[in-house]
């Protein structure tokens, strides 16, 4: 099993950012895919999911209205799309698979990607 993640770089606060996680090595549709971040000195925290299927996403309260998680079952491929990005969503984004409930907790999930970086400056 295998998750690119790709997308991150340098951007400005108010700019937008369209990260991609490819999969393979496993049954695309079986799995709930999220993304977490983590901030340099701070723990993995929760950013997004999208069900196996596409039809239900939930996000953190810090990314909600910003955030949105779209999924291409037939490319395997899964998109968060961050707009009015701000310095303090500066992190390693990274994104994984999990079975259904997997929810907010990383050690529930099953498979990670080797993270991407974005940096928004001020």
């Amino acid at each position: 099993v295998q998750l690119q993640a790709s997308g991150g770089g340098l951007v400005q606060a108010g700019d937008s950012l369209r990260l991609s996680c490819t999969a393979s090595g496993l049954t695309f549709s079986s799995y709930v895919m999220s993304w977490f971040r983590q901030a340099p000195g701070k723990e993995r925290e929760f950013v997004g999911a999208i069900a196996r299927h596409g039809g239900f996403t939930s996000y953190a309260d810090s990314v909600k209205g910003r955030f949105t998680i779209s999924k291409d079952i037939v490319k395997f491929t899964v998109h968060p799309r961050m707009n009015s990005l701000k310095p303090e969503d500066t992190a390693v984004y990274y994104c994984a698979a999990g079975r259904p409930r997997s929810g907010l907790f990383p050690e529930k999930y099953n498979y990670w990607g080797q993270g991407t970086l974005v940096t928004v400056s001020s």
